[in-house]
């Protein structure tokens, strides 16, 4: 099979059909179409075969995952997706892993309304790179520099169970039965807040998306506003699976510090509280208070044996 050939075969009308989209994938570049009154927003992830994901994946984990981690991006931005566009770099041409790939990847493309408009595929180690482009009104995507003193901090879902998840693949951790089903799960097909996260525009003062741990990321979200945190480790919402299957001080680390969560990690300011329990109470992602923005810098964590900084998250040059 040619290139092209594969292109045409697997990726020519993958995901949404959208109106937007003047002309995709099979010409030298893509035409699309930004509403009035809005801002393209644009993010790109990579991901590599041994270092994001195991070499043994499914090709269908693999395709969700590439889109999935780049859609958390936009979900931090409070934005809407609209069009992706791929480069694969695959060692042979395996057509059933390709035929997974493309399964994983159209079915949260077309869940998300995300239209793949190009791309490019060439030979070598196994990598997969995703840009998604969405938009947001004008002036109103959510921001890391947002946050101020008397902030509250929240974060959707589980953090650490992802990161445990991947432990137990890798014989790091031992889990059975439907906690090894539940963690396992969160790492392979992560779940992106998108639709939670354009609710958030107006009430959250400034979002990041946890890839690289919560501390770390925190920190990242406290750096650009210019402020500190303050994580309080009882809060932090441990899964029955997590906790279960890593105990209370492991689950913690995994909560603080595992990264590949991909949740929504957001600050509300006291005047947006209300506004926040209406949007919780309409239906929404698990949602938990995890600790406040102070004055000064950096991210401490208090717990039972006082006040000390948080920990170190995932850094490829570390």
């Amino acid at each position: 099979m040619s290139e092209f050939a594969l292109i045409d075969r697997f990726f020519a009308s993958l995901g949404a059909r959208r109106e937007d989209v003047v002309l995709g994938v099979g010409d030298d570049a893509a035409l699309l179409v930004v509403p009035p009154a809005h801002e393209l927003v644009a993010a790109v992830d990579t991901i590599v075969a041994g270092r994001h994901f195991p070499e043994d994946a499914s090709g269908a984990d693999v395709g969700w995952r590439s889109l999935a981690v780049n859609l958390s991006d936009l979900a931090a931005m409070g934005a809407r997706p609209a069009w992706a566009t791929l480069a694969l770099t695959l060692p042979a041409l395996d057509e059933d892993w390709l035929e997974d790939f493309a399964h994983g990847f159209g079915a949260l493309a077309t869940a998300n309304g995300v239209s793949l408009v190009g791309g490019d595929t060439t030979r070598g180690p196994l990598t997969v790179s995703v840009q998604v482009l969405g938009h947001a009104p004008a002036g109103r995507a959510l921001r890391r520099s947002g946050a101020r003193v008397g902030d509250l901090v929240y974060v959707t879902g589980w953090p650490g169970d992802a990161a445990a998840g991947l432990a137990v693949l890798q014989g790091r951790l031992v889990a059975a039965g439907a906690n090894r089903a539940v963690l396992t799960e969160r790492f392979r097909r992560p779940e992106p807040r998108v639709a939670f996260g354009q609710r958030l525009v107006g009430i959250a003062s400034a979002c990041i998306d946890v890839s690289d741990g919560l501390a770390q990321d925190l920190g990242r979200l406290a750096a650009a506003s210019a402020v500190a945190a303050v994580i309080r480790a009882r809060e932090l919402p441990l899964s029955r699976a997590l906790h279960a299957a890593a105990g209370e001080a492991r689950a913690r680390e995994f909560a603080l510090a595992g990264g590949d969560d991909y949740e929504l990690l957001f600050t509300v300011p006291p005047a947006a509280r209300t506004a926040l329990a209406g949007l919780l109470a309409g239906g929404a992602p698990a949602c938990h208070c995890i600790g406040e923005i102070v004055a000064g810098r950096g991210v401490r964590v208090v717990d039972e044996r006082g006040d000390h900084p948080a920990p170190a998250g995932f850094d490829h040059f570390r």
